[in-house]
This record gives C-alpha cells, sequence and structure tokens, in this order.
C-alpha cells in the first residue's frame, strides 16, 4: 500500500505499521532457502507458545510430519486437524504477545482498496478505521514468525498501542464485508466492460438482429409466393443437417475409456500437494447441506490444504445457518454473495473466485458425491499436462436411474455424453462442452480468461467454448461424481429448458463474427461446434415436426397409396423415418454401451420411453426460446433431496 494512506495516523502509528508488514511479509522458503527443512517449532520462543496451549512433543513430532509430507506448515496441520479451535489459538498467541484479541471484526470500518481483496487469498493484516477511535490494525500472526514479531513488540514498545490479533476467518469475513460493492460491479459488469464479444448479457447484437429480420422476411415472403417450393427446401435443409448431427453422433462408438491417469494417481501419492479450491454455490439447500460436507469431507487431499468455499446468496438464511449448525471444520468457508441481478450460479461462482487460494479449483453442485480420488486424478493430470490443458471434465454418473423413466433416460443421455461423447472430442483435442459440474480448472488460466459469464445460464459450455477459442484445451478424467436426475417432470422441464436456453445464449455469441470465430478455432472445431451444439438445437426444435410430417404421410399412405407422392417425396419420407430411428437408435447404443451391468440392470425396459423423453427434449428447446426473449437471465432453480440411506 502506497504511504498516502496512513497520513491521517501518528509518525508512531506509520512505524508499526511498516515493522509488522516486514515482519508478516517474511517467508521463510524466500529468505532461508534451508529452513524448509526444519519447520518443527524448535526455536525458544516458539516452544514458549507451545506449552501454553499444552502440546507434548508427541503432537509436536505429528503435526511436523504431517507438514512435511503435505508441504504445509506446522500451523495449518494443527488447525486443520482440530487438536486446537482457531479461536483458542489466536487467543494464545495474543496473550503470548500481550497484544489484545478480537474475534470478530466489524468490517464496516475496514479501508477498502483495490488490493484488499489480496487478504482474501494471504491472511496477514487489515487495516481498521472507527469513526469514534483511533484507527487500527488486526494481524493474522504465525509461528513462523512469532521470533521476530516479539521481538519487534520487546523493541519498540509503542507499536503495540495499534495492534491486535484475530483470526483468519475473522479477517477473511471482514474484507469480504467490507468489499462487496465494489466486488459485486466487478463480478457483474467486468467480462461484459474488458471482452464483450464474449458475454452475454445482450442476446442479439444489431447485425444478428438486422440477419434474422431479414431471413424471416425472406422466408415469409417465399412461403407466400410458392408455399410448396419453400416447405421442400426448407425440409431438405432441415434433414440434411439433422443428419449430419446424426452421423456425428456416431463416432463416439468407437471410443475407449483412458484408464492411463489412473496409474498416475498412484505414481503421485507421496508427493507434496499444493491448495486445492472448491467451489459450490448453493441455493435454497438446506435439506442436503449435511450430504454436500460428508462428500466433500471424503475428498483424498489434506484438508491442511483444502480451500472449501460453500457459496450462498446472503438471503438465504436456512442454508447459510445448515452450514453453521455442521461446524464443518477450518477448511470450509461461507462466502455470501449480495443479492443482485443476474442471480445465476456464474455470477456466485465468480464472485466467490476473488477468494480461492488454490493452484487448482474444483467445481461441485449440491448434490454431488465426488469419488475421493478425482481430486488426485486431476492434478496428476495437470502436472502430466501441457501448460495449455485447462480444464478437467470428471464423469457424471446418474445414481438414481432406477427411480423412473425420466431417471433412466437421464442416466442414458448423461452415459452418452461423458463417457463416450466428451472422451471423443477430448481424444481429437476438439472443444469441450464442459458439464455444469466436477471441472477442474486451472486457476490462473480460469481468471486469465474472464472466467465464467454472469449472464450464461449455461456458463459451463460457454466458459469451454471460450477456452478453445482462446488457445487453450480441456480433456476428461475417469474417476466419476455421483449425482442425481431429477424424478419430477416439472422440475426437469424448468432444468433443461435452463441448459437449452443457455446452449442458445451460447451459440448466439459464437455467432457474432461467424468468420472470426471460425479463424480462431480452426475450421474442423467450428464445425464440430455446430454439430454439437447447433445440431443439438436444431434436432430438439425440428424433431415434433418430422414426426407431426411423418403422422401426416402415414395417413396419406394408408388411404391413397405410393402415388400420392412423387420421387422427391418419397425420398424425403425414407430420410425422415431414417433420421427418427436411427436418433434413437444412436441414443440408446452409446448411452448403454458405456454403462456397467448394474446400470443397464437399473434402467430395465424403461428404454422404451424414450421417444417420449425426445418429445419432452423438444418442448424443453420450445420453452427456451420463448425464456430467451421473455427471462433471458432467469436461472430455473433444480430443487435437490439428499440420497436415501437405502439407495
Amino acid at each position: 500500500m502506497c504511504m498516502s494512506l496512513f497520513d491521517e495516523y501518528t509518525q508512531e502509528s506509520q512505524k508499526a505499521m511498516l515493522v509488522q508488514s516486514e515482519i508478516l511479509a517474511f517467508d521463510p522458503l524466500e529468505d532461508d532457502p534451508f529452513c524448509f527443512f526444519d519447520i518443527s517449532p524448535q526455536d525458544d520462543e516458539e516452544s514458549a507458545f507451545l506449552k501454553t496451549l499444552g502440546l507434548g512433543k508427541p503432537y509436536i513430532e505429528d503435526f511436523t510430519a504431517r507438514a512435511l509430507r503435505n508441504g504445509s506448515t506446522f500451523e495449518a496441520e494443527l488447525l486443520a486437524a482440530g487438536t486446537v479451535t482457531e479461536t483458542a489459538y489466536f487467543g494464545a498467541f495474543a496473550r503470548f504477545l500481550r497484544l489484545p484479541f478480537i474475534s470478530e471484526l466489524d468490517g464496516a470500518v475496514v479501508v477498502d482498496t483495490p488490493s484488499l481483496d489480496v487478504q482474501l487469498l494471504e491472511t496477514r493484516m487489515v487495516r481498521l478505521s472507527p469513526k469514534d477511535a483511533k484507527p487500527y490494525i488486526a494481524i493474522v500472526p504465525d509461528i513462523g514468525s512469532i521470533e521476530r514479531l516479539k521481538h519487534a513488540l520487546d523493541s519498540t514498545p509503542g507499536i503495540a498501542a495499534d495492534l491486535v490479533v484475530t483470526t483468519p476467518s475473522a479477517l477473511r469475513k471482514a474484507v469480504w464485508q467490507a468489499g462487496e460493492e465494489r466486488r459485486t460491479r466487478q463480478t457483474v459488469n467486468t467480462l461484459f466492460d474488458t471482452t464483450p464479444v464474449y458475454s452475454a448479457r445482450i442476446t442479439l447484437h444489431g447485425k444478428q438482429g438486422f440477419f434474422l429480420g431479414v431471413g424471416a422476411t425472406v422466408i415469409g415472403g417465399s412461403m407466400l409466393l410458392s408455399t410448396s417450393l419453400t416447405f421442400h427446401l426448407l425440409h431438405i435443409f432441415t434433414a440434411v443437417l439433422y443428419m449430419a448431427a446424426i452421423a456425428f453422433r456416431l463416432t463416439p462408438l468407437r471410443t475407449k475409456p483412458d484408464r492411463r491417469t489412473l496409474t498416475l494417481v498412484e505414481q503421485s501419492n507421496g508427493e507434496q500437494l499444493p491448495i486445492y479450491s472448491v467451489l459450490v454455490a448453493l441455493y435454497r439447500e438446506d435439506a442436503i447441506v449435511e450430504q454436500l460436507v460428508t462428500a466433500l469431507n471424503r475428498l483424498d487431499w489434506p484438508k491442511s490444504r483444502l480451500d472449501i468455499k460453500l457459496v450462498c446468496e446472503a438471503d438465504d438464511v436456512a442454508t447459510i445457518a445448515a452450514i453453521r449448525h455442521l461446524n464443518p471444520g477450518p477448511h470450509f468457508e461461507i462466502i455470501h454473495v449480495p443479492p443482485s441481478l443476474p442471480r445465476t450460479k456464474p455470477k456466485a461462482l465468480n464472485y466467490a473466485l476473488n477468494g480461492a487460494r488454490g493452484e487448482f479449483i474444483a467445481i461441485y453442485d449440491a448434490e454431488d458425491r465426488p469419488h475421493p480420488k478425482q481430486l488426485r486424478e486431476a492434478y496428476a493430470r495437470f502436472c502430466d499436462g501441457c501448460e495449455k490443458l485447462a480444464c478437467l471434465q470428471a464423469p457424471l454418473i446418474i445414481s438414481n436411474s432406477g427411480a423412473s423413466w425420466i431417471t433412466s433416460s437421464f442416466s442414458l443421455e448423461y452415459s452418452a455424453l461423458f463417457r463416450r461423447m466428451l472422451p471423443m472430442l477430448a481424444q481429437m483435442r476438439m472443444p469441450l462442452p464442459l458439464g455444469g459440474t466436477s471441472n477442474h480448472f486451472r486457476a490462473s488460466i480460469l481468471r486469465n480468461v474472464g472466467a465464467w459469464d454472469p449472464y450464461n445460464v449455461t456458463e459451463d459450455a460457454d466458459l469451454g467454448m471460450r477456452l478453445y477459442r482462446l488457445g487453450y484445451y480441456s480433456d476428461v478424467i475417469s474417476y466419476q461424481t455421483l449425482e442425481d436426475a431429477p424424478t419430477d417432470i416439472s422440475v426437469w422441464l424448468a432444468q433443461r429448458s435452463r441448459w437449452f436456453k443457455g446452449w442458445l445464449q451460447s451459440w448466439l455469441v459464437m455467432m457474432r463474427s461467424p468468420v472470426r470465430v471460425a479463424k480462431e478455432m480452426g475450421l474442423k472445431a467450428y464445425l464440430v461446434f455446430h454439430l454439437l451444439i447447433g445440431g443439438m438445437l436444431l434436432s430438439s426444435l425440428t424433431h415434433p415436426l418430422f414426426i407431426l410430417y411423418l403422422i401426416v404421410v402415414g395417413r396419406t399412405l394408408w388411404v391413397d397409396g405410393l402415388d400420392a407422392f412423387s420421387t422427391m417425396q418419397l425420398a424425403l419420407i425414407c430420410i425422415d423415418t431414417l433420421n427418427m430411428l436411427a436418433s434413437y437408435v444412436i441414443f440408446l447404443v452409446m448411452g448403454t454401451q458405456a454403462m456397467i451391468e448394474h446400470e443397464r440392470e437399473m434402467v430395465g425396459k424403461r428404454w422404451l420411453a424414450t421417444p417420449v423423453y425426445w418429445l419432452m427434449l423438444s418442448a424443453a428447446a420450445w420453452r427456451a426460446v420463448y425464456e430467451l426473449r421473455y427471462k433471458p437471465f432467469v436461472w430455473n432453480k433444480t430443487p435437490h433431496k439428499p440420497v436415501s440411506k437405502t439407495s
């Protein structure tokens, strides 16, 4: 911070701040390259302090060994183990230093500066300026600097009057509160302000609206002038695109699972690990919080190196209370997102990203149960991959596929996508339409590309395409995440409509400058994007029209026979019939082929409902078109229930 911030201080306060900054900025690994191998608290001051906590030699040796093994510190291991609470530890630290201790800070009197968020990443100190009292500095001391801190306090007694000790969580909470208005503005506006070409904040740009209007006018005029010819041309065009999308989906049938990374996981055991951040956006999820915390605590990663952010809307009192009731531990942190529009998951994640301390970041949903070794596999793959590897997608597996025909169809769909389509795209080094959960990112790249678009309601697919446009690539890993599919039709329809709406947003964003995007991605990847996103949207929107057409054709054939149709019409009828049958068959074959036997047994004969499921997809797609026009940024919330003990 520049010295102008302290003009109101006395000279003694300035000196206190400078001395304290020097102490807390001390990095033992940088200042003394040999101290890494001597991280146990052995100095006289350290030993004296630990005695005040009642820690004996066995505890000290145990936590020292953990710190060496995990690449952390003695202090981090002590707090992560829960042997000493944060309040007790730093309260004892304050008494040892003969400084006041404050367990809660008032964020309203914290001085907010653009650099304040640094304290969310490396919690050291914060300046507070009460209106009716002298300004002071709250510090979070650590055992590594206790000798120098004690010496500074003894040699310059006056600085103690301007210092108080607090806890890391209290300091971070105050920093979150102090900068919430600034941070909210940045979260909502940064992508649009800096790179509007990537933002879905404007649904249709000027040229897009113009060409859409021209196209609608041309088609309308053509229908008036020559209804039959226009209909046949449109029919041929959509049938060919439909067939191309189906042909593309045949490719993953040859894809086999890549299990090589599981070997990398075993080889990486015993390595010192970096901090890994886990972000989970929650809204009205009080019923499932306990299940979520249990699942995250099963992750095979040292708790001292975990940074789990449970990201809640500030007015979601029930969810926040449920988390606090569990008291999940110091590696968990509740992030309160101030109420603002748009109320979307990507906006909440962007807000929390300001405080994510990890070198890598994982995204999960409230109902997720990730495999315990998933972080290990992702880390091993990042270490093995090149620096352009930005994201890894874990497979999502539906655990309640036997609950109803809806969940069975959902399970078949996810099986085809996450265990066949995405691995195939990854092998081809094509852009991946990421799933909304179980994504693992390099934090530096995620921040560099602008993170998530707060206005895109399918932020995952959008981010996958943007990463590719900017020269990065995504891949897949093997360890799965279990989650439940909606069992209620209305809930399923609302969720799927949101997904379709977001895919439409993503497609429109990419089509603002089609030539430029084609050059950025390369022609092959550009075509794959259209077949993936555009083909899916087209097939879902036109599916009921083709079915209706075939019903009319069937009735005409029954009444008038083949003579009622020309050769061209018969050819189109054959293509339409083939498209319908192929879409169902590929959906079922891809889904069942990737499943294990137990999953196929759970699905049973419910696959017979596939035609009905596809009609539901069409209903969701048409609803998405309506919502894109009238409710573009409304997030259709999917309620979740905890898994029953018998599941």
